[in-house]
């Protein structure tokens, strides 16, 4: 996007980068260390891939907030991109609990911490410079 997409590219790519940012400072850097949630429990899930997740908390997705952080961040600039975004942001969710990795809680508290991220991104710039310019 940001090689090819031109002046439009440029700061769908940035906002695209904002927002995954911030999702991810809430989600991993906040959320993980107040919330000491532990993983599913192993015997519920008939596969090996439960064994390679990791010990920390599980509470919540940072993959689903990154995810959907970056999706909801880039579909106001270029609704193509965000269209296009939306199958593989689903399927990130759909994997981190189908993994074990997630209980479905985690991952919709990880979906709406995406959410606010890009909505927090999208209108920070706004805000502050209303805030600072106001007479």
């Amino acid at each position: 996007m940001a090689l090819m997409g031109g002046w439009r590219g440029r700061k769908t790519a940035v906002a695209g980068l904002a927002a995954v940012t911030v999702a991810q400072l809430v989600s991993n850097g906040v959320c993980k260390q107040v919330a000491d949630r532990p993983r599913p429990r192993k015997e519920w899930f008939p596969h090996d891939e439960v064994e390679d997740r990791p010990d920390f908390s599980s509470f919540p997705s940072g993959h689903t907030a990154a995810a959907v952080a970056f999706t909801a961040s880039v579909a106001p600039l270029c609704p193509l991109t965000g269209v296009l975004c939306v199958v593989p942001a689903a399927m990130v969710a759909v994997e981190r609990v189908q993994s074990g990795a997630h209980s479905p809680s985690d991952v919709a508290a990880g979906a709406a911490i995406g959410l606010a991220s890009a909505w927090l991104t999208r209108r920070a710039p706004h805000l502050i410079l209303r805030h600072w310019l106001r007479p």
